[in-house]
């Protein structure tokens, strides 16, 4: 007889994955406009034209990505992975000292600090939302603060900004101590990034150098 393999006690969940919409739709557009205009350079230029052209798209192309596309940050049960610009840096759990958004997303972990790209901050978003928590606390005349449906939910009553680190924070506390989330940060350069721009770079001073 065989037996059948026990249930683990504890689900394992897909990671949850924060990026900036906004930063996404921004980059897609910049990229098309790009294409766009490199692609025309390319087909109808003369001379050096498409060859300069090409290494700006070289160029600008990764930069693009790298500041709109890639930005994100993954958190899981065991660590949170933050994929910067130039750099991925992936924190376990137990190194996580503090989350935080002041003017920017940031965390803190063995002793340093690391922005989130992925996580920015809206001061605009701040001061509507709390113009909505003003507005209605006076909706009613006895100020009971319940009767808006804004002000019972505690998460609305955040920006995006401020929701997703607090998410990240409870994140933090709840999993900290776990033997399977403990260890130190780890950065890894974003080369493939990096690469490409900077010899897209080299090539176009070379070119409007020579001329």
């Amino acid at each position: 007889m065989t037996s059948s393999p026990k249930p683990s006690a504890e689900p394992t969940y897909a990671d949850r994955t924060y990026r900036s919409p906004s930063a996404m739709v921004g980059g897609v557009l910049l990229l098309a406009l790009g294409v766009w205009i490199g692609g025309d350079a390319v087909v109808r230029g003369d001379g050096r034209t498409p060859w300069v052209a090409l290494a700006g798209l070289l160029f600008v192309v990764p930069l693009v990505v790298a500041y709109t596309l890639r930005p994100a940050v993954f958190a899981g049960d065991d660590r949170m992975k933050v994929r910067n610009p130039f750099r991925t840096i992936t924190l376990p759990w137990g190194s996580v000292e503090g989350v935080q958004a002041g003017y920017s997303s940031e965390v803190l972990a063995d002793g340093k600090k690391y922005q989130l790209w992925a996580v920015p901050v809206s001061l605009r978003q701040r001061k509507r939302v709390a113009r909505r928590q003003t507005k209605a606390a006076h909706d009613d005349p006895y100020g009971r603060t319940s009767v808006s449906a804004d002000v019972t939910d505690t998460h609305a009553r955040k920006a995006i900004a401020d929701q997703t680190i607090g998410d990240l924070r409870a994140q933090a506390e709840r999993f900290a101590a776990e033997p399977s989330a403990q260890g130190a940060p780890m950065v890894r350069w974003a080369y493939e990034v990096v690469a490409p721009s900077a010899v897209g770079a080299v090539l176009l001073i070379v070119l409007l150098v020579v001329g």
